[in-house]
């Protein structure tokens, strides 16, 4: 039996079912593999861990493995395995229609004021008509706590959501939630979780990783085939009930997020790292071929 620690984004939540599927069937112990998954202390890249060697491979989003390899991180993208909507959410009613329409208010995203949300803002303003100066936006850093920086009047605005969850949490709050869509006003669609790893580990452990994505392919179909038993492996797992209204509504966003196309094309991260480039996040661009292969995935 083969060790693979498996550095998860965030805490135990639906975009993971297809690997408690995977767990639970004992389909990863047939193929050799101790698959162990890791939540992580905070929501933050797995980056240092698996140069460490604490983990093997990781989750991220192609945001961050651009952003590691414009910092010089040995880091490769492998596979991406859910796409879903993402951008900027906001309430009705607050005197918010349209993105140029953040211009003078305040917007949450993590780590404010970091490079990430303003490029984001600025992108989308610009993008609708509008004028983007120094004092354009007022960052608020509420963690990750999107939702509740809008209902406690801490932010007008939140980025870096993604629509199968934060949208979803605040909707089922009672409140008409609406958001502006990264592709829709210019920003690349980043809003996808891949798995990484050192290139030193795609090389070893090349056969382990084959047979975890069959695996991964496996759990994604058996959600689609048998979604009430996925279902109940999912609730089992994690402690969900049947009684929790928005954790039901997350899980039925989030299943159909799920692709079966595990390949992400070089034109893709060609365009995110340039996008990125000109809005001051990376140094330089790299050739993608240095950071992303198609080789497991196809």
């Amino acid at each position: 039996m083969s060790k693979l620690r498996l550095g998860l984004e965030w805490f135990l939540n639906p975009d993971h079912v297809p690997l408690l599927v995977g767990l639970e069937q004992g389909w990863f112990a047939d193929v050799g593999l101790d698959l162990e998954l890791v939540e992580p202390s905070e929501h933050v890249d797995a980056i240092a861990e698996l140069q460490a060697g604490t983990l093997d491979i990781a989750v991220t989003e192609p945001v961050h493995l651009v952003e590691d390899r414009g910092k010089g991180h040995a880091v490769v993208g492998w596979a991406r395995f859910l796409h879903t909507n993402g951008g900027v959410m906001y309430f009705t009613g607050r005197g918010i229609e349209r993105p140029k329409d953040m211009v003078g208010k305040r917007i949450q995203y993590p780590g404010a004021p970091s490079a990430l949300g303003r490029a984001i803002a600025k992108t989308m303003i610009e993008a609708d008509g509008g004028d983007f100066t120094e004092d354009a936006i007022t960052s608020v850093d509420n963690g990750f706590l999107h939702t509740d920086a809008l209902i406690e009047d801490k932010a007008d605005l939140a980025t870096l959501v993604f629509y199968n969850f934060e949208v979803i949490e605040a909707r089922q709050s009672g409140y008409d939630a609406q958001f502006f869509a990264l592709k829709d006003w210019g920003v690349p669609d980043f809003c996808q979780l891949i798995l990484i790893a050192t290139p030193e580990l795609l090389q070893q452990r090349r056969q382990d990783l084959q047979v975890f994505l069959k695996v991964l392919r496996r759990g994604i179909d058996f959600i689609h085939q048998h979604p009430q038993a996925a279902q109940a492996i999912y609730d089992q797992r994690t402690g969900a009930y049947a009684g929790d209204q928005t954790g039901q509504a997350i899980y039925d966003a989030t299943i159909s997020c799920f692709t079966h196309d595990f390949s992400m094309s070089a034109d893709y991260y060609d365009r995110l790292q340039a996008w990125m480039h000109n809005t001051g996040q990376i140094p330089q661009c790299l050739s993608a071929n240095d950071y992303w292969t198609n080789a497991l995935a196809l």
